[in-house]
């Protein structure tokens, strides 16, 4: 049924935040402990700079449901170590052609 989708050019949305402003002295286990509060998390990705070790302030929080995620951004304030961060919902990729995905 997914492929079917990705066929005719639709959006494939899975429950991802996207997640601006998040302190240095954070990392990916601090953003997960914080947000499993709405839901069962996936998967937590905060991409660190080579050069620097720090990681970039930014990151991802993929739910296992749309339910999740929209609890999530429900929330008004979402605080860690004293920053509050910026949450959005990951813009939908659009999946052009014949493409296929072999995701979950």
């Amino acid at each position: 049924m997914a492929a079917s989708a990705v066929r005719r050019g639709l959006t494939l949305a899975p429950p991802v935040a996207f997640i601006r402003r998040i302190p240095w002295t954070a990392a990916s286990s601090e953003l997960r402990a914080h947000f499993a509060q709405f839901g069962h998390i996936r998967k937590c990705t905060v991409p660190f700079d080579r050069e620097t070790g720090f990681h970039k302030g930014i990151g991802w929080v993929q739910f296992s449901s749309q339910e999740e995620l929209q609890n999530a951004l429900q929330q008004e304030n979402h605080i860690i170590d004293g920053v509050k961060l910026q949450v959005l919902a990951q813009r939908p990729k659009v999946l052009e052609g014949d493409q296929t995905s072999d995701e979950e």
